[in-house]
C-alpha cells in the first residue's frame, strides 16, 4: 500500500458540495462546504468543486507542490457511468495534480458511508431517491433516474403525487382529505396549484413532503396512502436487487427514516442506523488502494 500524506473526499449533490481533508500524520481533519455540484451542469458543478477544494487546501495549509502526496475521491450526483466519471477525473487532474483521483456517483459514496464497510442495502430517500446493495465491495443500484422518470418515494415524488391526488379529488375522482383541502386552500385554488406546478423544481415539490409525513402520522388517509405507496416501491426495489433478510438495511436521506414504520415487518427487522455519511464514504474510497 502506498502512503499518502493527505486524503480528500468530496460529496457533491444538487443542494451542496462538501469536502474533507485528513492529514495522515496527525489525523487533523478540515472540512469545507460550497454550492450545488450535480455534474449535469458540468461547468457550474466543476467551478463550485474547484472553489471548495482550493478553500479546503488553503485552510489545511496544503500547497500545490504537495498534491502529489494526496489521494482524492469524488462522489458526485450526475455521474451515471464511466464516461462522465472520466470526464470529471480529467478536469480535476488538469488543474490540481493529485497523486490519485477516483470518481463515482454519489450513490456509491452514500452506500459506502451508510454501511460502514458492511454488506447490505441502502434506501436513500431525499429530494430524489435510489436503492442499492453492496456485496464484497461491489455496489449495484436501482432508481435514481431523476424527477421526471423516477425518484419514487422521494420528497419530490411525494409532493408531486400529493398535487396529482389533489387534482383528482377536486374533480371528484378521489375523495378529499384534510391534507388535500389544506393544500388547496393555501394555494388559493386549482389555477394557483397548476401555476405552482408548472414552474416548480423538484426541491419545490419536496418542500411539501414534511406536510405529507406529518399528516400521515395524524392518520390522514391520503397522506397514509402516499407513504404506503413509497414503502411498496422500496420493498420492490430491494426485491429487484435480490436483497436478503439476513443482510443489513439502512434508510438514509432526509426522508428515509419516515418510511421505517410502514415497511413490512421482515424489512423492519433488518434496519440498522447509518454508520456514516456520503462524505465518510468518499473518505473511505479515497483510502482504498493506498
Amino acid at each position: 500500500m502506498k502512503a499518502c500524506r493527505y486524503r480528500i473526499g468530496v460529496d457533491g449533490g444538487g443542494t451542496s458540495c462538501r469536502a474533507a481533508l485528513v492529514i495522515a500524520a496527525t489525523d487533523a481533519r478540515f472540512e469545507k462546504t460550497g454550492g450545488p455540484a450535480n455534474v449535469s451542469d458540468f461547468p457550474g458543478a466543476l467551478a463550485r468543486i474547484f472553489d471548495v477544494l482550493r478553500g479546503l487546501l488553503a485552510d489545511a495549509g496544503v500547497g500545490r507542490s504537495e498534491l502529489a502526496q494526496a489521494s482524492i475521491h469524488l462522489g458526485l450526483a450526475g455521474v451515471t457511468g464511466p464516461v462522465m466519471a472520466e470526464r470529471v477525473r480529467a478536469a480535476i487532474a488538469a488543474d490540481l495534480p493529485f497523486d490519485r483521483i477516483t470518481v463515482t456517483g454519489d450513490n456509491v459514496t452514500m452506500i459506502t458511508g451508510a454501511l460502514g464497510g458492511r454488506d447490505g442495502a441502502v434506501a436513500a430517500i431525499g429530494t430524489g431517491s435510489f436503492v442499492g446493495v453492496r456485496r464484497q465491495d461491489q455496489v449495484t443500484t436501482v432508481g435514481g433516474r431523476g424527477f421526471l422518470l423516477g425518484d419514487q418515494a422521494s420528497g419530490g415524488w411525494l409532493g408531486k403525487r400529493l398535487l396529482e391526488e389533489l387534482m383528482l379529488a377536486y374533480d371528484g375522482v378521489r375523495p378529499h382529505s384534510d391534507l388535500s383541502r389544506a393544500v388547496l386552500a393555501r394555494h388559493g385554488g386549482v389555477a394557483e396549484v397548476i401555476a405552482f406546478a408548472v414552474d416548480a423544481r423538484p426541491a419545490d415539490f419536496a418542500a411539501l413532503a414534511p406536510e405529507v409525513i406529518s399528516a400521515a402520522k395524524a392518520g390522514d388517509p391520503l397522506a397514509c396512502s402516499l407513504i404506503e405507496e413509497g414503502a411498496r416501491y422500496i420493498g420492490a426495489a430491494l426485491q429487484a436487487l435480490h436483497w436478503r433478510a439476513d443482510e443489513a438495511l439502512c434508510l438514509t436521506g432526509g426522508l428515509g427514516p419516515a418510511y421505517a414504520e410502514v415497511l413490512p415487518a421482515a424489512l423492519r427487522k433488518s434496519l440498522v442506523p447509518p454508520a456514516g455519511s456520503a462524505l465518510d464514504g468518499a473518505m473511505a474510497l479515497a483510502a482504498e488502494g493506498l
